[in-house]
């Protein structure tokens, strides 16, 4: 006997579920897998597959066209990347307008994850609001489209250059003079983190480069030079060595 599942053998526990709610089941009519009807409701229809695939999808749009009441079917998988792939695909189906059952072969059950029914978008308002003060920080358009996301130009990452920068030309610096010269308002909390290992303080108050920082000012070169204004300090205005060190 074969260990490899069949469509079919999830069309008895899903025509049993059916007609246990008082449906007449039968498979294969017209171009469905199953369509179940009951009384004036709206007809049943649901599209099998033996796993997840556009395929499936496709076909249950389609379906939609015969009916509002419309559902995919799968084996039920164990494990964590199947539980992920039911999670996401949850949500692919409320977005469709689908319902999504799933079949545990080795005893029949069958566990309706999601009713057919409208999809009403809701915005996620805080998650905007990010988008678009990462829009608005960002300088320029560092980032090609569809780039990788590990090395992405973000305006964090830009902010981190611009006090490298500084500290480049200045040498250790009050991270309150850090951010008068660079615009970056949050430069102490920045280089406080220190996310990348670009700074590290040399006093209360008072950062400098790191091994890594050094070797980052020719890693991102050109995009330094691209959002850095370079300036020169007047001699009557430059801090004194003794002003750089103090706390």
């Amino acid at each position: 006997m074969s260990d490899v599942i069949q469509e079919t053998d999830l069309y008895a526990p899903i025509k049993a579920l059916l007609e246990d709610q008082g449906y007449e089941v039968k498979g294969e009519v017209g171009p469905a897998d199953i369509v179940a009807l009951r009384d004036e409701d709206e007809p049943v229809i649901v599209e099998m597959k033996r796993g997840f695939s556009l395929s499936l999808f496709h076909q249950g749009v389609d379906r939609q066209r015969l009916s509002d009441a419309v559902y995919v079917a799968v084996p039920r998988g164990k494990g964590k990347a199947f539980r992920g792939a039911l999670k996401k695909n949850i949500g692919l189906c409320r977005r469709l307008g689908l319902g999504l059952m799933t079949v545990r072969l080795r005893d029949g059950f069958v566990e309706v994850h999601l009713d057919p029914g409208p999809y009403v978008p809701r915005k996620m308002k805080a998650r905007s609001s990010r988008l678009l003060r990462e829009f608005a920080r960002l300088a320029g358009d560092p980032n090609p489209g569809g780039s990788t996301r590990r090395r992405l130009m973000t305006a964090y990452r830009q902010d981190a250059l611009r006090c490298l920068d500084c500290l480049d030309a200045s040498g250790p610096l009050k991270a309150a003079l850090v951010a008068e010269r660079t615009g970056v308002e949050k430069a102490r909390r920045l280089m406080a983190d220190n996310h990348y290992g670009w700074f590290e303080r040399v006093e209360t108050g008072i950062y400098a480069l790191s091994p890594n920082g050094k070797r980052a000012l020719g890693e991102y070169a050109e995009e330094i030079s691209r959002i850095c204004v370079k300036s020169i300090t007047a001699p009557d205005t430059a801090p004194s060595q003794s002003m750089v060190q103090s706390p």
